[in-house]
């Protein structure tokens, strides 16, 4: 069975990826072993966010070294076995995280950013899936007066690049959500043009759905070959064989084992992320999602009921679940909203791709022709989905660009 390009990954970022190219006059095949929206698409804090225009770097300062280095820490931990195995990527990690670096970092990452929502709402549009999106922004809390002020400074500077913004006194809050026990806090921003998803898994069913209606071709399946030949490429599943005019590679945390057998290796390292449903009740219902700044977790309002979203856990893809984080996120989200009947019998995690220097590859394999990277969007492949799949269409198509892709070339990390 040929195809003009097979796309793998069938997460937020290769589903828009195929939307675009079978929307612009390619036939593709998407695959993935688990059907569209399953993996980590389905289980991030369900937020494009257009106020994501800074990256998060390395700690590098002292207090913050110390902060994290006991383990114990609700926005962060790691696995010794995953900091020794990802050492060298770590290290440049670390390296990129001088200031002058995530300055410039930063003015690339906005390109991106920039197109989020507008590259969503043609998505949107297409699926007719506005029911799943609520323009509604985000809120943050500060327990903090003085971190508060320093995020409001930085809002106020980003005024210029279009991101929109207002600050929210706790008598304020208590209108937005009437619900919520807002006496650890200082005050709060609201995000007001970031949108709210109820339920991440299903926007990107939306969308392959979508794509399946454009005579796009789903299939599910694990890609255990992928093959070059003189003028096409081979992709052998676990299941069937195909073949293809370009490949493009998708796959979030799994992309180094599907390329490393054709030469690549990248520094992609993966981050875990916890999250568990509460049920909604009539005293703890909410209206925006929370997000405690300093406790780095997300609380948002869901589908599913009330999802309580961890930070990051640096670890191996295969590691055991380890709940430690999650329960002591829950002990504060708990003293913040009434949270009773868990949904689920066991919390979900699921791994997100990060690169040393915060942004995702996008663009040509190098080594092969008509080969395509698209992955290690750390945090923000579910924002930046829509506008990879442009980016990757506008290439393979040799169309004019809508966004540099220079900052985002494989050859930077490529060995």
């Amino acid at each position: 069975m040929h195809f003009n390009v097979i796309v793998i990954g069938a997460g937020m970022v290769g589903t828009s990826v195929a939307w675009h190219l079978q929307s612009n006059g390619s036939q593709v095949l998407l695959i993935d072993k688990k059907p569209p929206g399953s993996e980590t698409s389905y289980g991030n804090a369900g937020l494009i966010q257009r106020e994501a225009i800074h990256v998060h770097p390395f700690p590098r300062g002292m207090a913050e070294m110390v902060r994290v280095l006991p383990n114990l820490s609700t926005d962060i931990r790691y696995r010794w076995s995953a900091v020794l195995s990802h050492r060298r990527a770590l290290l440049k990690y670390w390296q990129h995280s001088q200031q002058a670096k995530v300055n410039q970092i930063e003015q690339e990452w906005k390109t991106l950013i920039e197109h989020c929502t507008s590259e969503h709402q043609r998505m949107v549009t297409a699926a007719n899936a506005d029911n799943l999106v609520r323009k509604v922004g985000w809120i943050a809390l500060y327990r903090s007066a003085d971190k508060l002020q320093a995020d409001i400074q930085t809002a106020n500077n980003a005024l210029e690049t279009g991101v929109e913004h207002r600050v929210l006194t706790i008598e304020q809050l208590k209108a937005l959500e009437p619900n919520v026990n807002f006496s650890a806090f200082a005050g709060a921003i609201h995000w007001t043009n970031s949108w709210q998803v109820i339920n991440p898994g299903e926007l990107v069913k939306a969308y392959a759905a979508n794509f399946q209606a454009k005579k796009g071709v789903v299939k599910q399946g694990k890609v255990t070959e992928i093959i070059p030949t003189s003028n096409r490429w081979e992709v052998v599943s676990d299941t069937e064989r195909y073949s293809s005019d370009h490949v493009v590679i998708a796959a979030g945390p799994w992309s180094n084992q599907l390329i490393q057998s054709l030469g690549y290796k990248t520094p992609l390292f993966p981050m875990r992320g916890y999250h568990q449903h509460f049920e909604i009740t009539e005293d703890n219902a909410i209206n925006h999602s929370l997000v405690d700044m300093e406790k780095g977790f997300v609380m948002g309002p869901m589908q599913q009921g009330i999802r309580i979203t961890t930070g990051a856990e640096m670890t191996m893809m295969k590691a055991p679940k380890n709940f430690d984080q999650l329960q002591l996120v829950l002990k504060f989200a708990k003293d913040i909203l009434p949270l009773n009947q868990a949904v689920e019998s066991e919390p979900w995690c699921g791994s997100r791709p990060c690169m040393p220097d915060m942004k995702p590859i996008i663009g040509p394999a190098g080594k092969h022709a008509n080969l395509w990277f698209s992955f290690g969007h750390g945090h923000q492949g579910f924002t930046l989905g829509p506008i990879t799949g442009r980016m990757i269409e506008e290439m393979i198509h040799s169309k004019p660009l809508v966004v540099d892709p220079s900052p985002f070339n494989s050859q930077r990390f490529l060995s």
